[in-house]
């Protein structure tokens, strides 16, 4: 192990494990702001209003994430329509692209995992609500989204992991990530087993906290809700 190699990189590594960290957030916080209506409309019964939501999250977890991002920045750039229009500035950005495409990528996952949460919720809590008089929306806001969030804790703390280890794709598009941080280690000093392992060693410490959040967000509002219904 060349230790001095990897003490010479870690400012890379430092600005890759940062940029790693921001793509992630941009991209859940993203995600989970498109996908809070998008996924109600998941559930619509009309298949005009369910149909599109459905063939969105069928497209984009049917394709491989890289060829979304390949789409989004070397296949737009190719159409003089897009290089003229006032989107271009930030179309050409590495930076924009890589977040649009992890953002669409966990927007269609998150949609089916809530989704799936809001059928997950008894019959006798909607019904109690209607009893109250509820109306549709009060319901969603007050019952249903709040039991499902819940309910959602555990898969949506998998789809926030696969997330974290889905951005080492922006090393691809010229974003300087911990992946990106481990290809220019490699390219100075021809270390590649150090380069990777070191930005496994970072990838493994975020993944690890993200793990810790999630156990105890689960303790505080998913067990003491499952002991209070059981």
């Amino acid at each position: 192990m060349d230790f001095d190699a990897i003490k010479e990189s870690l400012p890379s590594f430092a600005h890759g494990a940062l940029m790693t960290i921001e793509l992630t957030l941009a991209a859940l916080a993203l995600g989970l702001l498109l996908a809070l209506p998008l996924s109600v409309l998941r559930g619509w019964p009309s298949r005009w209003v369910s149909g599109p939501v459905w063939t969105f999250t069928y497209v984009i977890r049917g394709t491989p994430l890289l060829v979304q991002l390949y789409l989004l920045y070397y296949g737009l750039p190719q159409f003089d329509a897009v290089r003229d229009s006032f989107a271009w500035p930030w179309l050409r950005s590495a930076t924009f692209c890589s977040i649009a495409a992890f953002t669409l990528n966990t927007c269609a996952y998150t949609i089916e995992i809530l989704h799936g949460a809001m059928r997950a919720v008894p019959a006798g809590e909607i019904e109690a609500a209607r009893a109250m008089g509820m109306t549709r929306g009060v319901m969603l806001r007050r019952v249903l989204l709040p039991s499902a969030f819940r309910r959602m804790l555990p898969a949506y703390g998998n789809e926030v992991i696969l997330m974290l280890q889905a951005t080492s794709l922006a090393s691809s598009v010229t974003l300087l990530d911990l992946t990106g941080a481990a290809s220019e280690m490699n390219s100075r000093f021809y270390l590649p087993f150090e380069a990777f392992l070191s930005a496994a060693a970072l990838y493994l410490a975020i993944t690890m906290a993200l793990v810790g959040l999630f156990h105890v967000a689960e303790r505080r509002w998913l067990m003491p809700w499952q002991a209070r219904t059981s």
